[in-house]
């Protein structure tokens, strides 16, 4: 599968009409993006999407960060990536994760379980094999939301490399070295097209928010050497900085990059805006050049 170096991270196609993200997606496509990354959490179901999407264009990877093992159960899970990856060979990526606890009791109304053996045992039951429809003529690829060094280590045996979010640059170098050399590593890159420090930065805490909320990914940077100081009030400008790109487009390149000389295979960057369901068009045609070339 060729994701090229570097992709687009984005919700912003769930707030428009299905027809008006499809436009978009072969923009993104025409602007060389090797993939766009879509999530799921109550918006529009990621296989469903992934394949309007698909559709769409031509060339372009559409992955999912993340399908939430929660949201189906393995087997179902397994049917559907195959009904994507038949459909539409090597250009479907698969990206699933265990979510948070808060999301997943709160949002979902069921029970948290323990992340690594959950995580295990739902790749045991999508291995399985039980599809009877049409077989995909290329291999299905997963990748596993990963932070903590025992899920980089399940990424590295049981699906083709991890897909880290909410992450600074040594994390890269941390789960590269966690992983060794064969693993893929699809690492996210949060961005803001702002010179300014103080709007920036505004708009960097405003994006950073609800992660900063959330365990998984504060224990994360607790293993990294952030400490309480840095994670309060929005976070530190320190901790802003690391975890989001600011300035020009030559910066958020420079990050991208960093991100590669430290492991990355692939940065999927995801802009943000001032205004949460924003569609930062603008912004992803001005960072082509410098991101793709």
């Amino acid at each position: 599968m060729d994701l090229s170096p570097i992709g687009l991270w984005t919700h912003a196609l769930d707030h428009l009409p299905m027809s008006r993200a499809r436009e978009v997606a072969a923009e993104i496509e025409s602007l060389g993006y090797g993939a766009i990354w879509v999530p799921e959490m109550a918006g529009r179901d990621p296989f469903v999407s992934s394949a309007l999407l698909l559709e769409a264009t031509e060339r372009i990877v559409l992955a999912t960060g993340i399908a939430n093992i929660y949201s189906r159960d393995p087997l179902s899970m397994a049917c559907a990536q195959s009904t994507v990856t038949e459909a539409y060979p090597e250009r479907f990526l698969l990206g699933i994760g265990v979510s948070h606890q808060s999301a997943v009791e709160g949002l979902r109304g069921q029970t948290y379980g323990p992340p690594l053996a959950t995580m295990r045992a739902y790749l045991d039951g999508m291995d399985v094999g039980f599809y009877l429809a049409e077989p995909p003529t290329t291999p299905n690829h997963r990748v596993l939301a990963a932070l903590g060094p025992k899920m980089l280590e399940l990424a590295a045996t049981r699906a083709e490399g991890a897909h880290p979010y909410f992450v600074p640059v040594e994390h890269t170098a941390v789960a590269r070295a966690t992983m060794g050399p064969e693993a893929g590593l699809y690492v996210e890159q949060m961005a803001v097209l702002d010179d300014d420090p103080t709007t920036a930065r505004a708009t960097a805490r405003a994006g950073m928010a609800m992660y900063l909320g959330l365990p998984n990914y504060t224990n994360n940077l607790r293993r990294l050497g952030w400490t309480d100081d840095d994670l309060a009030d929005g976070g530190s400008d320190r901790l802003v900085d690391a975890i989001v790109a600011w300035g020009d487009e030559a910066a958020v390149a420079r990050r991208g990059q960093e991100h590669r000389d430290a492991g990355a295979d692939h940065v999927c960057v995801q802009v943000l805006s001032p205004e949460f369901t924003g569609l930062p068009l603008d912004e992803w045609r001005r960072l082509a050049p410098a991101l793709v070339g």
